[in-house]
Protein backbone atom coordinates (compact mmCIF):
# COMPACT_ATOMS: atom_id res chain seq x y z
CA UNK A 1 0.00 0.00 0.00
CA UNK A 2 2.89 2.30 1.07
CA UNK A 3 4.57 1.79 -2.48
CA UNK A 4 1.35 2.46 -4.18
CA UNK A 5 1.30 5.81 -2.74
CA UNK A 6 4.37 6.55 -3.26
CA UNK A 7 4.29 5.75 -7.06
CA UNK A 8 1.06 8.03 -6.79
CA UNK A 9 2.94 11.00 -5.11
CA UNK A 10 6.17 10.13 -7.79
CA UNK A 11 3.35 11.00 -11.01
CA UNK A 12 1.99 13.92 -9.40
CA UNK A 13 5.37 15.37 -9.36
CA UNK A 14 6.36 14.39 -12.49
CA UNK A 15 2.77 16.37 -13.61
CA UNK A 16 3.64 19.25 -11.79
CA UNK A 17 7.23 19.73 -13.76
CA UNK A 18 5.90 19.02 -17.07
CA UNK A 19 3.25 21.63 -16.34
CA UNK A 20 5.97 24.24 -15.50
CA UNK A 21 7.65 22.99 -18.38
CA UNK A 22 4.71 22.96 -20.77
CA UNK A 23 6.01 25.27 -23.10
CA UNK A 24 8.86 23.12 -24.28
CA UNK A 25 6.20 20.51 -24.21
CA UNK A 26 4.20 19.15 -27.25
CA UNK A 27 0.66 18.22 -27.02
CA UNK A 28 0.96 14.82 -28.01
CA UNK A 29 3.27 14.12 -24.71
CA UNK A 30 0.84 15.93 -23.03
CA UNK A 31 -1.79 13.51 -23.49
CA UNK A 32 0.25 10.49 -22.96
CA UNK A 33 1.09 12.11 -19.34
CA UNK A 34 -2.60 12.41 -18.91
CA UNK A 35 -3.63 8.72 -20.32
CA UNK A 36 -0.71 7.38 -17.97
CA UNK A 37 -2.15 9.40 -14.88
CA UNK A 38 -5.58 7.97 -15.44
CA UNK A 39 -4.32 4.44 -16.24
CA UNK A 40 -2.72 4.51 -12.94
CA UNK A 41 -5.20 5.92 -10.66
CA UNK A 42 -7.79 3.72 -11.82
CA UNK A 43 -5.54 0.83 -11.31
CA UNK A 44 -4.29 2.13 -7.70
CA UNK A 45 -8.43 2.55 -6.48
CA UNK A 46 -8.99 -0.91 -7.90
CA UNK A 47 -6.16 -2.11 -5.65
CA UNK A 48 -6.91 -0.31 -2.64
CA UNK A 49 -10.73 -1.39 -2.99
CA UNK A 50 -9.78 -5.22 -3.58
CA UNK A 51 -7.31 -4.96 -0.97
CA UNK A 52 -9.47 -3.02 1.41
CA UNK A 53 -13.03 -5.60 1.41
CA UNK A 54 -13.36 -8.96 2.93
CA UNK A 55 -16.88 -9.44 1.21
CA UNK A 56 -18.54 -7.84 4.13
CA UNK A 57 -18.75 -4.13 2.39
CA UNK A 58 -16.66 -2.13 5.08
CA UNK A 59 -13.79 0.33 4.29
CA UNK A 60 -10.26 -1.27 5.45
CA UNK A 61 -9.44 1.58 7.64
CA UNK A 62 -13.00 1.28 9.71
CA UNK A 63 -12.65 -2.64 9.86
CA UNK A 64 -8.76 -2.30 10.88
CA UNK A 65 -10.19 0.27 14.00
CA UNK A 66 -13.27 -2.07 14.68
CA UNK A 67 -11.54 -5.33 14.21
CA UNK A 68 -8.39 -6.25 16.18
CA UNK A 69 -7.92 -9.58 14.53
CA UNK A 70 -8.95 -10.42 11.23
CA UNK A 71 -10.45 -13.94 12.20
CA UNK A 72 -12.68 -11.31 14.43
CA UNK A 73 -13.35 -9.56 11.24
CA UNK A 74 -14.53 -12.22 9.40
CA UNK A 75 -17.02 -13.27 12.38
CA UNK A 76 -18.15 -9.94 12.69
CA UNK A 77 -18.45 -9.79 8.91
CA UNK A 78 -20.45 -12.93 8.89
CA UNK A 79 -23.05 -12.08 11.45
CA UNK A 80 -23.46 -8.44 10.35
CA UNK A 81 -24.43 -9.77 6.73
CA UNK A 82 -26.87 -12.79 7.98
CA UNK A 83 -28.23 -9.93 10.68
CA UNK A 84 -28.80 -7.86 7.72
CA UNK A 85 -30.12 -10.31 6.07
CA UNK A 86 -32.49 -11.19 8.61
CA UNK A 87 -33.59 -7.69 9.11
CA UNK A 88 -34.41 -7.70 5.24
CA UNK A 89 -36.30 -10.24 5.83
CA UNK A 90 -38.30 -9.16 8.65
CA UNK A 91 -38.83 -5.83 7.14
CA UNK A 92 -40.00 -7.65 4.30
CA UNK A 93 -42.57 -9.77 6.27
CA UNK A 94 -43.74 -6.44 8.34
CA UNK A 95 -44.25 -4.27 5.34
CA UNK A 96 -46.05 -6.92 4.03
CA UNK A 97 -48.48 -7.74 6.83
CA UNK A 98 -49.13 -4.26 7.40
CA UNK A 99 -49.75 -3.93 3.97
CA UNK A 100 -52.80 -6.52 4.41
CA UNK A 101 -53.94 -5.23 7.55
CA UNK A 102 -53.98 -1.74 5.80
CA UNK A 103 -56.57 -2.98 3.15
CA UNK A 104 -58.12 -5.17 5.91
CA UNK A 105 -59.09 -1.89 8.01
CA UNK A 106 -60.16 0.06 4.62
CA UNK A 107 -62.12 -2.69 3.98
CA UNK A 108 -63.42 -2.52 7.49
CA UNK A 109 -64.09 0.97 7.38
CA UNK A 110 -65.55 0.88 3.94
CA UNK A 111 -68.13 -1.71 4.87
CA UNK A 112 -68.68 0.24 7.95
CA UNK A 113 -68.61 3.54 6.06
CA UNK A 114 -71.47 1.61 4.00
CA UNK A 115 -73.35 0.10 6.60
CA UNK A 116 -73.70 3.31 8.51
CA UNK A 117 -74.76 5.61 5.19
CA UNK A 118 -77.21 2.35 4.73
CA UNK A 119 -78.45 2.82 8.35
CA UNK A 120 -79.12 6.04 8.18
CA UNK A 121 -81.10 6.13 4.73
CA UNK A 122 -83.27 3.73 6.54
CA UNK A 123 -83.76 5.69 9.37
CA UNK A 124 -84.61 8.74 7.27
CA UNK A 125 -87.40 6.69 5.03
CA UNK A 126 -88.73 5.05 8.06
CA UNK A 127 -89.25 8.78 9.54
CA UNK A 128 -90.33 9.59 6.10
CA UNK A 129 -92.91 7.20 6.20
CA UNK A 130 -93.81 7.77 9.78
CA UNK A 131 -94.41 11.34 9.22
CA UNK A 132 -96.41 10.87 5.93
CA UNK A 133 -98.44 8.25 7.98
CA UNK A 134 -99.31 11.00 10.73
CA UNK A 135 -99.95 13.58 8.31
CA UNK A 136 -102.17 10.88 6.28
CA UNK A 137 -104.16 10.02 9.91
CA UNK A 138 -104.22 14.20 11.02
CA UNK A 139 -106.25 14.39 7.65
CA UNK A 140 -108.61 11.73 7.69
CA UNK A 141 -109.41 12.91 11.19
CA UNK A 142 -109.84 16.09 10.24
CA UNK A 143 -112.03 14.74 7.47
CA UNK A 144 -113.94 12.76 9.94
CA UNK A 145 -114.68 15.79 12.06
CA UNK A 146 -115.66 18.26 9.32
CA UNK A 147 -117.83 15.03 8.04
CA UNK A 148 -119.43 14.90 11.84
CA UNK A 149 -119.63 18.54 12.03
CA UNK A 150 -121.63 18.40 8.65
CA UNK A 151 -123.50 15.90 10.14
CA UNK A 152 -124.88 17.51 12.93
CA UNK A 153 -125.32 21.39 11.12
CA UNK A 154 -127.28 18.95 8.72
CA UNK A 155 -129.34 17.10 11.68
CA UNK A 156 -130.14 20.45 13.18
CA UNK A 157 -131.12 22.23 9.84
CA UNK A 158 -133.92 18.92 9.72
CA UNK A 159 -134.84 19.34 12.91
CA UNK A 160 -135.33 23.28 12.44
CA UNK A 161 -137.25 22.87 9.27
CA UNK A 162 -139.05 19.89 10.91
CA UNK A 163 -140.14 22.34 13.73
CA UNK A 164 -140.88 24.85 11.58
CA UNK A 165 -143.30 22.98 9.66
CA UNK A 166 -144.60 21.73 12.84
CA UNK A 167 -145.27 25.13 13.94
CA UNK A 168 -146.67 25.97 10.20
CA UNK A 169 -149.41 23.23 10.64
CA UNK A 170 -149.67 23.15 14.39
CA UNK A 171 -153.31 23.80 15.66
CA UNK A 172 -152.00 26.49 17.94
CA UNK A 173 -148.99 29.40 17.86
CA UNK A 174 -146.34 28.19 20.22
CA UNK A 175 -142.82 29.41 21.13
CA UNK A 176 -139.89 27.39 21.98
CA UNK A 177 -140.29 28.14 25.41
CA UNK A 178 -144.11 27.25 25.02
CA UNK A 179 -143.14 23.77 23.82
CA UNK A 180 -140.88 22.82 26.58
CA UNK A 181 -143.58 24.12 29.00
CA UNK A 182 -146.28 21.71 27.29
CA UNK A 183 -143.60 19.01 27.42
CA UNK A 184 -143.38 19.11 30.80
CA UNK A 185 -146.81 19.51 32.45
CA UNK A 186 -147.81 16.37 30.07
CA UNK A 187 -144.91 14.62 31.79
CA UNK A 188 -145.58 15.93 34.91
CA UNK A 189 -149.43 15.43 34.54
CA UNK A 190 -149.55 11.73 32.67
CA UNK A 191 -146.02 10.26 32.55
CA UNK A 192 -147.35 7.09 33.72
CA UNK A 193 -150.39 6.77 31.42
CA UNK A 194 -150.12 5.59 27.98
CA UNK A 195 -149.87 7.51 24.82
CA UNK A 196 -153.60 8.16 24.46
CA UNK A 197 -153.70 9.39 27.92
CA UNK A 198 -150.79 11.99 27.03
CA UNK A 199 -152.22 13.49 24.48
CA UNK A 200 -155.43 14.04 26.19
CA UNK A 201 -153.37 15.83 28.29
CA UNK A 202 -152.09 18.09 25.67
CA UNK A 203 -155.40 18.02 23.87
CA UNK A 204 -156.80 19.61 26.98
CA UNK A 205 -154.00 22.59 27.46
CA UNK A 206 -154.63 23.77 23.54
CA UNK A 207 -158.02 23.68 23.91
CA UNK A 208 -157.49 25.89 26.74
CA UNK A 209 -155.57 28.19 25.09
CA UNK A 210 -157.95 28.29 21.91
CA UNK A 211 -160.81 28.94 24.53
CA UNK A 212 -161.73 32.56 24.96
CA UNK A 213 -161.59 32.40 28.94
CA UNK A 214 -158.20 31.11 29.17
CA UNK A 215 -155.20 33.02 28.33
CA UNK A 216 -154.01 32.72 24.67
CA UNK A 217 -150.75 31.05 24.80
CA UNK A 218 -149.57 27.50 26.63
CA UNK A 219 -146.95 29.44 28.94
CA UNK A 220 -149.74 31.45 30.73
CA UNK A 221 -152.72 28.62 30.35
CA UNK A 222 -149.76 26.14 32.26
CA UNK A 223 -148.39 28.72 34.85
CA UNK A 224 -152.16 30.06 35.33
CA UNK A 225 -152.74 30.10 39.50
CA UNK A 226 -154.34 27.23 41.10
CA UNK A 227 -154.67 25.15 37.74
CA UNK A 228 -152.23 21.87 37.67
CA UNK A 229 -150.71 20.69 40.98
CA UNK A 230 -147.21 20.18 39.62
CA UNK A 231 -146.54 23.84 38.82
CA UNK A 232 -148.20 24.32 42.42
CA UNK A 233 -145.57 21.72 44.35
CA UNK A 234 -143.10 22.41 41.55
CA UNK A 235 -142.91 18.85 39.87
CA UNK A 236 -143.13 20.90 36.38
CA UNK A 237 -139.21 21.53 36.90
CA UNK A 238 -137.70 18.21 38.46
CA UNK A 239 -139.58 15.67 35.81
CA UNK A 240 -137.13 14.31 32.81
CA UNK A 241 -139.40 14.79 29.81
CA UNK A 242 -139.02 10.96 28.02
CA UNK A 243 -139.65 10.51 24.15
CA UNK A 244 -143.14 9.16 24.68
CA UNK A 245 -144.59 12.32 25.87
CA UNK A 246 -142.54 14.54 23.15
CA UNK A 247 -143.91 12.08 20.58
CA UNK A 248 -147.54 12.65 22.41
CA UNK A 249 -147.01 16.26 22.56
CA UNK A 250 -146.00 16.64 18.72
CA UNK A 251 -149.49 14.54 18.15
CA UNK A 252 -151.46 16.66 19.68
CA UNK A 253 -150.22 20.01 18.48
CA UNK A 254 -150.21 18.57 15.15
CA UNK A 255 -154.45 18.04 15.24
CA UNK A 256 -154.42 14.35 17.33
CA UNK A 257 -157.32 15.12 19.64
CA UNK A 258 -159.49 12.30 21.87
CA UNK A 259 -160.56 15.47 24.18
CA UNK A 260 -164.35 15.85 22.94
CA UNK A 261 -163.16 19.46 23.98
CA UNK A 262 -162.40 19.18 27.54
CA UNK A 263 -161.08 22.02 29.18
CA UNK A 264 -160.31 19.73 32.50
CA UNK A 265 -159.45 16.94 33.77
CA UNK A 266 -158.96 15.43 37.37
CA UNK A 267 -156.98 12.27 39.36
CA UNK A 268 -160.12 11.81 41.82
CA UNK A 269 -158.01 10.21 43.95
CA UNK A 270 -155.44 12.44 44.26
CA UNK A 271 -157.78 15.31 44.67
CA UNK A 272 -158.22 17.27 48.02
CA UNK A 273 -162.28 16.62 48.54
CA UNK A 274 -163.16 20.45 48.36
CA UNK A 275 -161.68 19.99 44.52
CA UNK A 276 -163.67 16.95 43.97
CA UNK A 277 -166.71 18.97 44.94
CA UNK A 278 -166.55 21.96 42.46
CA UNK A 279 -165.72 19.83 39.89
CA UNK A 280 -168.62 17.32 40.08
CA UNK A 281 -171.14 20.63 40.80
CA UNK A 282 -169.64 22.91 38.34
CA UNK A 283 -168.55 20.99 35.40
CA UNK A 284 -169.65 18.80 32.66
CA UNK A 285 -168.29 15.33 33.29
CA UNK A 286 -167.23 13.26 30.10
CA UNK A 287 -165.56 10.73 30.00
CA UNK A 288 -162.53 8.53 32.15
CA UNK A 289 -159.16 7.35 30.78
CA UNK A 290 -156.76 5.83 32.74
CA UNK A 291 -156.80 7.75 36.15
CA UNK A 292 -158.16 10.98 34.74
CA UNK A 293 -161.47 12.19 34.57
CA UNK A 294 -162.50 14.65 31.86
CA UNK A 295 -164.51 17.52 31.83
CA UNK A 296 -165.89 20.20 30.08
Amino acid sequence: MLTICSFLQSICQFLRTARVKAVAMTKRMYRSCAVILSGTIVVAVMTFTSAGFSGGGHNALTAYAETPSGEAEEADTGIATAADADAGTGEIELLTEAKIQLHLTDSESLKSGQMLVGNSLAENVQEGLEVRQERKAAAEKAKEEIRQIEEERARIAAEEAQEEARRASAVVAYSEKDYEVLKRIVEAEAGICDMRGRILVANVIINRVRDGEFPDNITDVVYQRSQFSPVVDGRINTCNVTEETVEAVNRALAGEDYSSGALYFMNRRRSQSSNVRWFDGRLTYLFQHDRHEFFK
